[in-house]
């Protein structure tokens, strides 16, 4: 059951998780304007993320709705390897461990350097008001992905506890 909550969640937890790198990539930039020789590295939000639909074929069949299966956003899955302490006879034995969903940011495309509209003399390639514009446009669209799944979320909700 968890399962099919998960899957439900997992398109727009990956675009969450994508624009969550970026905006990290962006603050690096804007961090090393000053740092002669710097290279300006973004990633493409919309090549990351077919790229990661077409890891499992997903991308010609993917719905409307984003229930197409993405790898890097797969439910949390149980493994053995540690032991939990019981104190009760009415707990669970104690031998899973939970193996964390998301992969690695290695998936979200390669870094791509940026071409500078006006390049420094010191070699940095760093724009400040690209980078701000970038930043922002990011910030606003991790925003309006967190309205969808909170409205995902709150439908669910809704759905579970109606009469």
């Amino acid at each position: 059951m968890l399962d099919k909550l998960d899957n439900e969640f997992a398109f727009g937890r990956e675009a969450l998780d994508v624009r969550a790198y970026r905006q990290e990539l962006l603050s690096s930039n804007i961090a090393n304007a000053d740092t002669p020789g710097y290279k300006a590295r973004d990633v493409d939000f919309s090549s990351a993320l077919a790229g990661a639909l077409k890891k499992t074929g997903a991308a010609s069949d993917a719905t409307a709705s984003g229930t197409a299966t993405l790898q890097m956003a797969q439910p949390v899955s149980v493994s053995t390897g540690a032991s939990l302490a019981t104190t009760s006879a009415g707990h669970m034995s104690g031998t899973t461990t939970l193996t964390a969903s998301g992969g690695s940011t290695d998936d979200y495309g390669k870094l791509a350097y940026r071409i500078p509209s006006q390049p420094a003399l010191d070699g940095n390639t760093v724009d400040m008001d690209s980078e701000r514009v970038q930043f922002a446009d990011n910030a606003l669209h991790f925003e309006a992905g967190m309205t969808v799944v909170s409205s995902q979320i709150k439908t669910m909700l809704s759905a579970i506890t109606s009469n």
